[in-house]
């Protein structure tokens, strides 16, 4: 532990693990990452996929192991036992900080398959992990507004198609598809704005987890509905690298996923728009209700 030295200096030191450790396994992911570029074979490419996932995983795993270096941050997890390796899963949680990701990262890590986000198509452009994104076969998508969907009505539904394009390379290799629903990390002040109706949380956008719904609910059945709570406040990254978080409390509940709500048209179909809507907003009530305890505690 440097828990002794001073916090600027910790996350100096913290930034630095980081950049080293993300470099070194960055440039051995390469590897397998170009073969997956340059050979077409489905078989080969699982493979290389596999082999790029332990090397993430190894990543992960220093990134834990930097953690316990320069932190003192006590960490209560509730739930992880459930988690398994082999399965498909959504996992959902609330958003507050850079540092949700992380903490994901460090309690799912080997217990359950690698997270992996949506991401706008133009972060694959990214300098170092943008090749490393497309090798994990994080899903890249392109969004359109309302305003560009009015003026061009040939492009309706490729968004959904482009989630089915995506998720297809799910079917081989166990994944955990995350999403933080809320589109953005709560605020005090974006929560008035929106006029939220939870204390914690802003309201849960339904549409992406539709989208993967319809994509792939035939073979994701589990959702993992994860609860991240910083009593001393949301942090920043800064403020995390400097081990100036001392408390990070997560619960992860399993639930297998209403069948009613799978392999429908969000886009055309009003009913299935009002059941996912429904059902995402008695998870956020209940979440909302876990936070208030989790902060109270």
């Amino acid at each position: 532990m440097l828990s002794f030295l001073p916090a600027p200096l910790i996350g100096v030191i913290a930034a630095i693990l980081l950049a080293l450790n993300t470099v070194f396994w960055c440039l051995l992911l390469y590897i397998p990452a170009i073969f997956k570029l340059v050979v077409p074979h489905k078989g080969f490419r699982v493979l290389c996929t596999r082999a790029i996932i332990w090397i993430s995983e190894s990543w992960v795993a220093c990134n834990t192991g930097w953690m316990k270096l320069t932190q003192s941050t006590q960490w209560q997890v509730e739930g992880a036992e459930q988690l398994k390796r082999k399965s498909w899963y959504l996992v959902l949680s609330n958003h507050q900080s850079w540092v949700d990701i992380f903490a994901m990262q460090r309690v799912f890590n080997r217990r359950a398959p690698f997270l992996k986000f949506f991401l706008k198509r133009e972060l694959i452009w990214v300098p170092v992990i943008g090749l490393a994104w497309w090798g994990l076969d994080f899903p890249f998508m392109k969004r359109y507004s309302r305003e560009y969907l009015i003026k061009h009505p040939e492009k309706r539904g490729e968004d959904l198609r482009s989630t089915r394009k995506a998720c297809e390379k799910f079917r081989y290799t166990p994944v955990s598809v995350m999403n933080f629903i809320e589109g953005t990390r709560f605020t005090p002040a974006k929560h008035d704005r929106e006029k939220s109706p939870y204390q914690y949380l802003l309201k849960p956008k339904a549409g992406g987890v539709a989208f993967v719904l319809d994509a792939m609910g035939d073979a994701i059945e589990t959702l993992v509905d994860v609860t991240i709570a910083y009593p001393a406040g949301p942090p920043t990254f800064w403020e995390f690298l400097c081990g100036r978080v001392p408390e990070v409390k997560m619960h992860i509940d399993t639930k297998e996923i209403p069948e009613h709500l799978k392999g429908r048209d969000y886009a055309s179909d009003s009913e299935h728009r009002r059941n996912v809507k429904n059902w995402l907003g008695e998870l956020w009530s209940e979440k909302d209700r876990k936070l208030a305890d989790m902060m109270k505690d």
